[in-house]
């Protein structure tokens, strides 16, 4: 088994009291466990992706411009890691096994060269932190699933704004896509 941690959209946007489309609370208590895995992993040598929403000021194209506030514009400090994470991905981001990849849809595979990246390294199984458990670590799931990928999703590492929706997605992980919930 080789696996990969994938930590989708931990950003002052989603974390911080007064971001965009802020988690609030539930964000900011996971925060130690989100540092602590992730420098685990990457101590550990495992490939280690921070996967990140990015958007472009003023995109009215976006299938997201209709559903949420403007959040994670490139450039801005609310696309910027949030808390002792941005501190982990400065200290490692010039290892080889740290990816840093901007990602413009719900799930990380979604437009990108993820899975590309997983299987020239021989990863069979993704480990899954961040927000939004119930739209974008969910979205990752489904297709990590649908490629092939075993899953685990840290239950302490992952939060939402929608309580009711962390709960469902919790579930769902579980029982729909085969996850082993951590």
């Amino acid at each position: 088994m080789k696996r990969a941690l994938i930590t989708i959209d931990y950003t002052v946007d989603f974390v911080e009291d007064n971001g965009a489309l802020t988690c609030g609370k539930p964000a900011q208590v996971i925060e130690r466990k989100i540092s602590s895995i992730t420098r685990e992993f990457i101590e550990n040598g495992d490939f280690t992706v921070f996967a990140t929403d990015t958007h472009i000021e003023g995109d009215v194209h976006h299938p997201e411009t209709t559903l949420f506030p403007p959040h994670n514009i490139d450039g801005t400090p609310g696309i910027e890691l949030y808390g002792e994470l941005k501190n982990v991905f400065w200290e490692n981001k010039e290892k080889s096994n740290v990816y840093d990849m901007p990602k413009t849809r719900y799930s990380a595979f979604a437009g990108t060269d993820l899975d590309m990246k997983l299987r020239e390294r021989g990863i069979t199984d993704v480990y899954l932190t961040g927000v939004c458990s119930d739209i974008c670590v969910l979205h990752t799931a489904i297709d990590a699933y649908n490629l092939g990928y075993k899953i685990s999703v840290y239950k302490e590492a992952i939060a939402s704004f929608n309580q009711p929706g962390h709960e469902w997605a919790l579930g769902h992980f579980k029982d729909v896509l085969g996850a082993t919930i951590l």
